[in-house]
């Protein structure tokens, strides 16, 4: 068992993100015997999950003739519109069934404000709309975290990289992440995490 102030984050590891979902993640399951395996190791465990009303604004299907994957500006930035994923209450918002979820401490949910998408586990993609987990996990005495899951260019790779500048210590292992990799999404995210100063590790 690792020290008590460790964390391990299983970030968005759902059906709609897994092989045969509506934003499939190649392999997104294959990871799921290593994540599981590391919540013995852990004395604190989060798992997020992405939670869309199916209105949410960063859906294509909601801006009529745009195109799934294409990018859109919002008032806080650019915004890739995705296939319609993780509706709430969907089949395709559930944890994978495979999902270790008992052993979890907290599930905190993200992306549920129509307005606004949620890569990051710690705030909305606004950077400013706080998601209530940085409290969680310092009122828990925590300060070292370690991140698996879904996927590593986008949901991971935010949650890291605003885990580092909240001044945790961060490793994000890649073999227990998967990737979508749109457009050298994959590249950029790994050099973002080490500028960082988040740990890449197998």
């Amino acid at each position: 068992m690792r020290p008590s102030d460790e964390a391990l984050i299983v970030i968005d590891v759902q059906n709609d993100f897994c092989p045969g979902g509506a934003l499939a993640v190649a392999d997104g399951d294959a990871i799921l015997p290593r994540v599981n395996a590391l919540m013995d190791d852990f004395a604190v465990k989060v798992l997020t999950q992405d939670w869309h009303p199916a209105d949410h604004a960063s859906f294509a299907a909601n801006h009529p003739g745009a195109a799934p994957f294409s990018v859109t500006e919002m008032p806080y930035g650019p915004q890739v519109l995705w296939p319609t994923h993780c509706v709430q209450g969907s089949a395709g918002a559930a944890f994978h069934a495979d999902l270790h979820t008992d052993p979890a401490d907290l599930i905190i949910r993200k992306g549920f404000r129509a307005g606004i998408d949620s890569y990051s586990a710690f705030f909305e993609n606004d950077h400013e709309t706080p998601t209530g987990l940085e409290g969680y996990l310092r009122t828990r005495g925590v300060r070292r975290l370690t991140l698996v899951g879904l996927a590593t260019d986008f949901c991971v790779a935010f949650s890291a990289i605003d885990a580092a500048r909240l001044g945790f210590e961060v490793t994000v292992l890649e073999g227990a992440c998967r990737a979508i990799d749109l457009d050298g999404s994959l590249a950029k995210a790994r050099a973002d995490m080490a500028a960082a100063g988040v740990r890449l590790e197998p």
